[in-house]
């Protein structure tokens, strides 16, 4: 699925990264903790967080993610999304709680993005 594909689903508004929205994604994680995205996070993954810091952006960048969108209504602040842009990250932000982001992208097709899922 591409980013842009994602990005009409959840509605989002892309802070940074447009030049990127015709890149493939494979499957999806949504955590807060990023201990948890560390430890089950594979490859070609869009990260879903409410989590809205510099953690959450050097978690994706070690784990080589491309993609992260912000749920529950939070929007980046500017040195987030320059820190994303410096990384080359595509970020969007939803109105749509975790659940209910998760769920949308689930039901148009895109499957989990842990290695020990399932699905």
């Amino acid at each position: 699925m591409t980013v842009r594909r994602i990005a009409e689903i959840l509605e989002a508004k892309v802070s940074t990264g447009e030049d990127q929205l015709d890149l493939e994604v494979n499957a999806a994680c949504g955590a807060d903790l990023m201990s948890d995205v560390m430890a089950f996070v594979k490859e070609k993954v869009v990260l879903l967080t409410g989590l809205v810091n510099p953690q959450a952006i050097r978690t994706a960048d070690l784990m080589d993610i491309r993609v992260v969108v912000f749920v529950r209504g939070k929007a980046p602040t500017d040195d987030i999304v320059d820190m994303a842009r410096e990384n080359g990250m595509v970020l969007l932000s939803t109105k749509y709680s975790m659940f209910l982001a998760c769920g949308r992208l689930y039901e148009s097709g895109l499957r989990g993005g842990g290695i020990r899922d399932i699905a």
